[in-house]
């Protein structure tokens, strides 16, 4: 039987080689925004260990929009430059080079992980956050709530930090409106506590990630992949939902997002998530049956024959790892012996091929 996962996936003009998608995980290595070689290695061996896609991490329209210090960014012209090195490796390698466009809202300002991740105040390099209201992430922090400039400020961010993915060579775009960052932060009414336009209603807390989506299109070249990232459910009372995410999905479904990216939490510390291998895959698939748009799967999928079984019963049409991508940069290779899959191997490479 031959292997879904490795089947073609062609999304608009867009033919992924595999089902297999690397998915964007921050490096915290960058130095005002700016790629390096770091990224060119990290991004670079996924491409040449087999995967279909490679999402570049969270990067921020702008300087505030940051999670870290170390984040990545395409808020000026001069980032691009290194972004078009690491895309036509990528490209050279048979794989497809995608970005993910964010701005982290109150869950900016942060150490990296390894320097504990606590929130930077402005004289040990932070900065002030935004948010949809005067909510901290943390009990202690503080935050500003965006006004109605600020918000224009963030979609104008949004739309410049497209065009510039254009000029990048990028293939592939994805909205993040997932894990507590400022789209989500608006999507939620844990976090939304504005009565304007932009919170109460369903209508009013999905208006600001429409916006954004909307400027997007407008600099994304049509032909080209268009996704969203969303959290389908805070794991929290009275918080953002399944039934809401679908409601969602419909609608950024009519509006030619091609693929919803599933992921769930990260909105407050609260949550109570029951972890274990596949405990986001049931609401992908209910995403696409029931909307049917193209979703990805992504949370503790960590073998090959669990990734097919996800895609081969139409739960999902891609997976995106993670964690196992950290661990595994080859997997693309690796796990098509576990299908009895024959795949094209790096030529450098093609005397280690098992046959």
């Amino acid at each position: 039987m031959s292997s879904i996962l490795y089947s073609p996936l062609q999304i608009k003009s867009i033919t992924l080689k595999n089902r297999i998608a690397i998915s964007p995980m921050c490096q915290y290595s960058a130095k005002d925004g700016f790629a390096n070689d770091w990224h060119l290695v990290h991004l670079g061996s996924r491409a040449s260990g087999g995967a279909g896609l490679i999402i570049q991490e969270a990067t921020s329209v702008s300087p505030e929009g940051r999670i870290s210090p170390g984040d990545l960014g395409l808020w000026k012209d001069e980032q691009i430059e290194k972004m078009q090195q690491i895309n036509r490796f990528i490209i050279g390698q048979n794989s497809v080079p995608g970005i993910q466009l964010a701005h982290a809202g109150r869950k900016a300002s942060a150490a990296t992980p390894w320097e504990g991740g606590k929130k930077l105040d402005p004289a040990h390099g932070g900065w002030e956050t935004v948010a949809p209201s005067k909510i901290g992430f943390h009990d202690d922090e503080t935050t500003i709530a965006l006004d109605k400039q600020g918000i224009q400020k963030v979609i104008s961010d949004f739309k410049l930090a497209t065009k510039r993915a254009v000029q990048s060579g990028f293939k592939v775009m994805e909205i993040h409106a997932a894990h507590g960052y400022l789209l989500h932060q608006f999507l939620s009414p844990l976090s939304n506590l504005r009565r304007d336009e932009y919170g109460g209603s369903f209508e009013n807390r999905i208006r600001f990630t429409l916006e954004v989506l909307a400027a997007v299109q407008s600099e994304w070249p049509e032909d080209l992949p268009l996704f969203v990232r969303i959290s389908a459910t805070d794991w929290a009372e009275g918080g953002w939902n399944i039934e809401e995410s679908v409601q969602l999905s419909k609608i950024l479904k009519e509006k030619e997002v091609d693929l919803i990216d599933v992921s769930s939490g990260g909105l407050v510390l609260h949550q109570q998530i029951p972890l274990g291998p596949n405990y986001q895959v049931a609401f992908a698939e209910r995403i696409k049956k029931e909307t049917g748009v193209l979703t990805g799967a992504v949370g503790l999928i960590t073998e090959a024959v669990q990734a097919e079984e996800i895609v081969a019963s139409g739960k999902a049409d891609l997976i995106l790892f993670a964690r196992e991508s950290l661990r595994n940069p080859n997997l693309g290779l690796t796990f098509a012996k576990a299908l009895n899959t024959d795949v094209q191997w790096p030529k450098q490479y093609d005397r280690a091929k098992v046959r």
